[in-house]
């Protein structure tokens, strides 16, 4: 089964680029398979891992950002792959 893991925080103001690049040198032990990293409007991050697992296992997640970076508690989700779609 392939589970994402999904973690968005958004950043205090002005402070987008260094969230960006503090969850970019965030380590996970072990390392996903797959990670991606994204960035929106509003100076929000969003991390999705990709991992082999059963929906319940306990993987590793990224932290909370110090406190300055962040304007509220960060977001997390996890969610079950149920299969692809086919393309056009």
């Amino acid at each position: 089964m392939t589970v994402a893991l999904m973690w968005e925080a958004r950043a205090a103001d002005g402070r987008g680029a260094e969230l960006l690049a503090w969850a970019r040198r965030q380590d996970l032990a072990p390392a996903p398979p797959r990670r991606e990293t994204f960035r929106a409007p509003q100076d929000r991050v969003l991390v999705i891992t990709w991992w082999d697992a059963a929906y319940d296992a306990d993987l590793p997640e990224l932290p909370e950002p110090p406190g300055e970076l962040i304007t509220r508690a960060v977001h997390r989700w996890r969610f079950e792959q149920v299969g692809a779609d086919p393309g056009p």
